[in-house]
């Protein structure tokens, strides 16, 4: 492992991007452990303080972990790692909720396209039992808006991709929080929910014939109506 000295005046800040251009390059692998804080300090030429800031900051971004008495060991990566700060900025942005619809529709589309191609017969399943669940919903007189979460979710688990699902998780729950008035009154509106459950029916569909082209377009013109009739609820 090869470190060079430090020459400037953010000390910390270039211990920071060798230890991440080792992790980077291969050189440093996850459950390595680095050298001792004093032997950092030598080989660098810095102080022991310095080095104490650079592994405090590497802790925070998630790159080391350090263990009273054993040392720092480099951190094996995790989807928490994306997914916790994400979380955090939602909840905290001020133009939530264009925001959330933007990204919801950028990446539902994509999955959509995804769940086309790798979808299973267990992911085809799933879609249906959603679907006879919106139906049951519709006929029971109630809004249905956990069996329409349920099924956009199936349709991101049918994409076969861990952190797309995490993502669109993630994207979800925050709408739950912040949209949840908008949305039951979009759903109370008569003849909504008739409409969106051909929607979903017709992005079934194209899901099932693996035609992708198809699926995200019915994704997108279906999220653009959902995403237009928020906004207009939204004023009221």
């Amino acid at each position: 492992m090869e470190l060079r000295p430090i020459r400037t005046k953010k000390i910390y800040e270039e211990i920071v991007v060798q230890i991440k251009e080792l992790v980077k390059s291969g050189s440093l692998k996850a459950g390595d452990r680095l050298l001792s804080e004093r032997e950092l300090a030598e080989n660098l030429k810095v102080s022991r303080a310095a080095v104490r800031e650079a592994l405090s900051a590497l802790e925070a971004m998630g790159i080391v972990d350090i263990k009273p008495g054993d040392g720092a060991f480099i951190r094996q990566p995790s989807e928490n790692g994306v997914i916790e700060p994400l979380a955090m900025l939602l909840l905290v942005e001020k133009d939530l909720p264009r925001q959330i619809l933007e990204v919801r529709k950028i990446m539902e589309v994509g999955a959509a396209g995804l769940a086309a191609q790798r979808r299973k017969e267990g992911h085809l399943r799933s879609m249906k039992a959603t679907l006879l669940e919106m139906e049951q919903d519709i006929q029971n007189g109630e809004v249905g808006e956990e069996a329409d979460f349920r099924f956009h979710f199936a349709l991101s688990e049918a994409a076969d991709n861990s952190l797309l699902l995490r993502l669109m998780q993630t994207i979800s729950d925050t709408m739950r929080e912040t949209q949840r008035s908008s949305r039951i009154q979009l759903l109370s509106t008569p003849g909504v929910r008739e409409r969106l459950l051909e929607e979903h029916r017709g992005i079934f569909r194209a899901v099932e014939a693996q035609d992708t082209a198809k699926a995200q377009e019915l994704m997108y013109d279906h999220l653009q109506r959902v995403e237009q009739s928020i906004y207009k609820s939204m004023e009221k």
